[in-house]
């Protein structure tokens, strides 16, 4: 019984860790790509296929369906969001479309 139950508390931990792990890797995509959106050369649609490109080389592409930008921020201080929308890895990772949203943010220049 002992047994059982300390499996069950490994697998937990265990999947804490891979949810935390896709999420820390989704923030790190969408700022990267809201960085890559706001370089002098670069449009924001090009920010936003480097954060496809990132959550799909590192995740999968189920994790880059959602990926939208806009533009944020006060007057004076315009800011490029990135923001992903990504399954919640429940079991492995497998889990509800669209459980998790995080964001990415790049200052602007104009």
């Amino acid at each position: 019984m002992v047994g059982a139950l300390l499996t069950v508390i490994v697998v937990a931990i265990v999947q804490l860790a891979l949810v935390l792990h896709v999420r820390n890797t989704l923030i790190d995509a969408a700022a990267s790509g809201a960085r890559y959106g706001t370089l002098a050369d670069r449009s924001p649609q090009d920010g936003l296929e480097r954060t496809r490109q990132l959550i799909s080389g590192s995740l999968s592409e189920g994790f880059a369906q959602d990926i939208s930008y806009s533009r944020t921020g006060e007057p004076g201080a315009p800011m490029l969001q990135m923001r992903v929308r990504a399954p919640l890895p429940l079991i492995g990772l497998i889990g509800p479309r669209g459980g998790m949203e995080v964001a990415g943010h790049a200052y602007w220049p104009d």
